[in-house]
């Protein structure tokens, strides 16, 4: 793709509309007020620097946690304009960028190309929901600064303040967040930023991301530079994996104003959800048209592989998609003019023209590495094979799970306690460690709308077995049966029974243990769920205390510390809440399914990738990688988001 024309100037930036609304209802532009939101406005001033980079323009991003709670973001690109904007004529583009919703280079002009940053809603959301923002730009020689308080509101107007160092061109932008936007705190989580910025790198061959946390103690600095960028990033999912064969394969292809690169790599597990794709560096945890072309072409060249090398005979089927994708790692990365994003998370592409490109560069290049690699090319389809036996294991499994169900009327299993209601919106599937946890949950639940299912023991761990073992597992088979909706492939998220599947286990590390196992289990058999919010995770309190005569319930030692601050004359002890199974059901209604009272954890995925990984992680053959996974993450788990 040709760069970006070098002029750069007040001409490009248009303007779309005002920033009245954003402090009104900031749930609109970042998401949401809680930590998520609260990291959206790093990614939004990040963005733009990527942007930058994209275009040719930025090598290096350095991004610093402040000591006073503030983010600054510096760049080497151009600098933001700073020339009079044509339809303002009493403010700079600069000033422009910072205070008008949606303006930028990115909608019209020749400022960009491609860009990350249209999926976003631009840095002026970030002055709309900050208490402070200072802004330096470095451009023709000159280094000019301009300052914004209380969501946006000019503190000092653009204005030159002396010569840039060594004639060096970039942005800087400081924001320090404004808490009574953001109520459930204004403190950033490093490693949250971290894997943002990780999969930038990977995303942005070359470019350098080093991430300061000078809040507390010496500032620790984490750099990151992939000069094999998803070469390097498909590596790096598979770390914790055993590969199949060392080579990881890479093509790469663009026509008029659209490029895709793609990195893949097969291992030795069992799952087939292994493609990550991105869109100008945008996560599109749907998919869409780019991963559709990669499928279609994958499935068809390995098949013909397969037969002109004599693996697959004359009356042999052909092998299924998911057969071939079985231990498959790949990243997709497409860079286009216009992207049209869709889905229920604007996580899915939509251009067409992106399948066609991704399809014909496949069918090219694929079939050209399969040749050039033969024992590589040999263990591919060896590994679908093996893979196509046991689907064919599995789906007499299925089968005969479903004649049963025929059989047995409803097909639900025995020991789920239906609700009453038959509307998927109000119902809710609490999965509930244990038999004795079960029946408290029984006697507790509104049996309107509320479902109990017990799980005894830990259930398979999907990670490690393939699909034909996992149906023969009885809670696995209860699970499938419950919510209703298939799994694997056949899942389909619109047929679920609940809209809420919540998962209810000890706060001890056995439940801790069945909470990641059915986590497992839920994403990789029916990762829609997941992946449009279906799924929470039960917060039972640790302490009780009384206040006034009333009892008190807290959820951890964070709620604990929170509560003495607040009430430093506290006298009363506190007492520590037994497992679920030695609550009675009042006391399990008052803390912990209540709708009123209780606090849910909905389960999210922003980045699938990570996701991947994570799960490899924990759940996989590799145990060193666990151990330094759980040491490194484990003063992070009050903000448990997989």
């Amino acid at each position: 793709m040709s760069q970006t024309a070098d002029s750069y100037g007040a001409e490009d930036i248009q303007v779309l509309e005002g920033l009245e609304a954003v402090r009104k209802r900031p749930g609109m532009y970042i998401g949401s007020t809680g930590p998520t939101g609260l990291h959206h406005l790093v990614y939004e001033v990040v963005d733009n620097a990527v942007d930058e980079a994209m275009a040719g323009h930025c090598t290096r991003i350095e991004i610093e946690l402040l000591p006073d709670g503030g983010c600054e973001v510096r760049d080497d690109g151009r600098g933001i304009p700073v020339g009079k904007h044509h339809q303002y004529e009493d403010l700079t583009a600069a000033e422009v960028v910072l205070t008008v919703l949606h303006a930028g280079g990115k909608f019209g002009g020749d400022g960009y190309k491609v860009s990350g940053g249209l999926h976003g809603v631009g840095v002026s959301v970030v002055n709309a929901l900050s208490t402070r923002v200072e802004v330096e730009i470095d451009r023709d020689g000159q280094r000019y600064a301009m300052s914004f308080k209380d969501g946006g509101q000019p503190d000092e107007k653009l204005h030159v303040i002396g010569e840039a160092p060594d004639n060096r061109t970039g942005t800087t932008v400081r924001f320090w967040p404004d808490g009574s936007i953001f109520k459930e705190g204004i403190e950033f989580r490093a490693a949250t930023l971290l894997e943002r910025f990780q999969m930038m790198a990977f995303l942005n061959k070359g470019l350098e991301l080093a991430f300061t946390d000078s809040r507390q103690g010496e500032p620790n600095t984490e750099t990151y530079r992939y000069d094999g960028g998803i070469v390097d990033f498909v590596q790096h999912v598979n770390a914790s994996k055993e590969a199949l064969f060392s080579a990881v394969g890479y093509l790469e292809e663009s026509a008029e104003e659209e490029e895709v690169e793609l990195a893949f790599q097969w291992n030795t597990g069992f799952n087939a959800d292994g493609i990550h794709s991105f869109a100008n560096g945008i996560a599109t945890i749907e998919g869409g048209m780019h991963e559709q072309g990669f499928r279609t072409a994958l499935t068809r060249v390995v098949n013909t592989y397969a037969r002109d090398k004599g693996h697959l005979k004359e009356k042999d089927e052909n092998l299924a998609g998911e057969d071939i994708r079985e231990g498959l790692t790949a990243i997709i990365s497409v860079r286009l003019r216009d992207p049209q994003f869709e889905g229920q998370t604007k996580g899915k592409l939509g251009n067409v023209s992106v399948r066609s490109l991704v399809e014909k560069a496949t069918n090219e290049h694929l079939a050209v590495w399969l040749e050039e690699n033969p024992a590589e090319g040999k263990r591919v389809v060896q590994k679908a094979l093996q893979a196509a036996r046991a689907r064919i294991a599995a789906r007499s499994a299925r089968d005969a799970t479903r004649r049963k169900s025929a059989l047995d009327g409803a097909g639900l299993p025995g020991k789920l306690t239906d609700c009453s209601s038959r509307e998927p919106r109000e119902s809710e599937l609490y999965i509930v460690e244990g038999n004795s946890a079960g029946g408290s949950a029984k006697d507790a639940r509104d049996p309107h709308t509320m479902a109990i299912l017990p799980i005894r023991g830990k259930i398979l761990n999907v990670e490690r077995a393939r699909v034909d073992k996992m149906l023969q597992n009885t809670e696995v088979q209860a699970l499938i049966a419950a919510i209703g909706a298939g799994f694997g492939e056949d899942f389909d998220v619109d047929k679920i029974r609940y809209h809420k599947i919540i998962l209810l286990a000890d706060a001890d590390v056995d439940g801790s243990h069945i909470r990641t196992l059915l986590l497992t289990f839920l994403f990789r058999q029916m990762r829609d769920l997941v992946e449009r919010g279906h799924v929470y995770i039960a917060q039972p309190p640790l302490y009780s205390t009384e206040v006034s005569k009333s009892k008190v319930y807290l959820k951890d030692d964070h709620a604990k510390n929170l509560f003495m601050e607040a009430n430093p004359n506290h006298k009363s002890e506190f007492g520590r809440l037994k497992g679920l199974g030695e609550m009675d059901a009042n006391e399990l209604w008052d803390t912990t399914m209540d709708p009123a009272n209780r606090t849910l954890l909905q389960v999210t995925v922003e980045q699938a990738a990570v996701v991947d990984e994570v799960f490899s992680v924990l759940m996989g053959e590799d145990v060193e990688s666990r151990k330094n996974f759980i040491q490194t993450n484990a003063k992070d788990v009050r903000f448990l988001d997989i």
